[in-house]
């Protein structure tokens, strides 16, 4: 694990395993992501035909509220569903200007805003409390059934508390009773807090906020299997060997400083290139096939080119082995740039069906490891495969990245000719409204000869050939 600090301003957290970058996180503290965070809201209105409820939360453009992520106590009146529904009217148990505790689920995107539930969950090292929920599960990542069954009866044993639920998290396996005990009654004292302040403050507010990427990263991704913990700020490195002290006391020496002011912590460990290629729209693969990310407005498309390798031997030999290079690939790089929603897929054709479901079994192995939630379709005959990946937070692209200016965001504008034809045309047009034809044809002979001897790269030398145009339009 590598955590990055630049104080006041930015924090980045990446995992490797062998020098290949599998995770990568940014939070730009200006901009601090608002997903987990708890707010008092007030619903603005009401969708009957979204069956859902904009609610004024206190950050900016209204949040999403659907009916079903919305806990029954919030019911104004009870109310039977119909047969084969699962939920009532939206508008027969809910109004506005109604009050109501909501969490961030989906950070707000483009002109969408964010994604809110009332089904709150506040998450510790080992468990995650759900309140309203009465239940006692463990995480689904936890696939040994011996440890499965160890963590059940161990829960057993502990009650939550009267309309409190928990979910036994990944890491906890291995773990004992009474650590499990100790991060339940911190998680409900967090609890007791939230519910106080709450009653003590107007909506909209902020209630509850979710820590900094640093110490989530030490919450959420610090396992067994990080054998070495690597940042480059002395502050931030002493509070993160506090906390490993508690969880792994075997470990002291797992907190590693980077102090060398010559090279960044990125350059050392040969990962500066890796995470350049996150925001490239092309990545290179290892025998010289590329991929090549486009997003629309509904999909991101995925393009496989097989680039240098092409034409040489056996070209179904040549589609399988850069298919397969592509599906581990493709696997790392959602994660890197944590793509979200529909993702289809264009392999290079193959003929061989075994070919093809050996391309489907790496593809869906690579995603094992994965912590957004996906689900992964067959290939089509016309080796187009589609699925689907939950967006966990705003990606370090959608933060760090803006529209062009000069194209709009298509990577592609008007070429000099047609821009100097555009020149002219309305140079033409406005010499005729103010003088006739006489001195048209002359004005038009000079600019034409002028701008075909000067060609320009850069805007700002079209600016200076604007002005010269006029020049030469006036004098004539």
């Amino acid at each position: 694990m590598f955590i990055s600090v630049l104080p006041g301003e930015q924090v980045e957290v990446a995992l490797a395993e062998e020098g290949s970058l599998l995770e990568y996180y940014l939070d730009m503290l200006h901009q601090r992501k608002i997903k987990g965070n708890i707010y008092k809201g007030v619903i603005h209105n009401i969708d009957t035909n979204l069956q859902a409820a904009f609610v004024s939360y206190g950050a900016g453009k209204n949040g999403f509220l659907q009916i079903d992520e919305i806990h029954p106590e919030y019911w104004q009146a009870h109310h039977e569903p119909a047969k084969g529904k699962k939920f009532p009217p939206i508008q027969k148990v809910l109004k506005a200007g109604q009050e109501v505790l909501v969490q961030v689920v989906k950070e707000p995107t483009g002109n969408k805003g964010a994604f809110l539930t009332t089904w709150l969950s506040l998450a510790g090292r080992f468990l995650v409390l759900t309140p309203g929920q009465e239940q006692i599960g463990v995480s689904r990542k936890v696939e040994n059934d011996e440890e499965r069954a160890r963590l059940r009866e161990m829960m057993n044993g502990i009650d939550p508390g009267q309309g409190l639920g928990v979910i036994v998290r990944t890491v906890s396996a291995g773990t004992t009773k009474t650590t499990l005990k100790n991060d339940l009654q911190y998680l409900k004292r967090l609890w007791r807090d939230i519910r106080k302040k709450a009653t003590e403050v107007s909506a909209p507010a902020l209630i509850h906020q979710e820590p900094g990427l640093s110490e989530r990263a030490v919450r959420d991704y610090l396992t067994d299997d990080v054998c070495e913990i690597w940042v480059d700020n002395e502050d931030v490195a002493q509070g993160i060997r506090d906390t490993v002290s508690l969880l792994f006391p075997r470990k002291k020496y797992l907190v590693r400083l980077h102090g060398d002011i010559r090279q960044s912590m990125w350059e050392r460990f040969n990962l500066r290139r890796q995470l350049d290629q996150i925001y490239s729209r092309e990545v290179i693969l290892p025998s010289g096939g590329r991929l090549v990310f486009d997003q629309t407005e509904a999909l991101m498309a995925i393009d496989i080119n097989s680039g240098k390798i092409s034409g040489k031997g056996n070209f179904e030999a040549m589609a399988y082995k850069t298919n397969m290079e592509a599906a581990e690939t493709i696997a790392r790089q959602l994660r890197l740039r944590d793509i979200g929603g529909q993702v289809v897929i264009d392999f290079i054709e193959m003929r061989d069906k075994k070919h093809v479901l050996d391309v489907e079994k790496t593809l869906r192995q690579a995603m094992k490891n994965d912590r957004a939630r996906h689900d992964v379709a067959r290939m089509s005959s016309f080796g187009l495969l589609e699925l689907v990946r939950q967006r966990t937070g705003s990606s370090a692209l959608a933060i760090t990245m803006e529209p062009c200016p000069a194209c709009g965001g298509t990577g592609q504008r008007r070429n000099l000719e047609w821009q100097a034809l555009q020149g002219l045309r309305e140079l033409r047009r406005m010499l005729r409204a103010a003088n006739g034809e006489k001195c048209v044809f002359e004005t038009s002979r000079e600019l034409g000869l002028y701008l075909l001897n000067h060609k320009r790269d850069t805007l700002r030398e079209m600016e200076q050939d604007f002005g010269k145009c006029l020049e030469i339009a006036i004098r004539t």
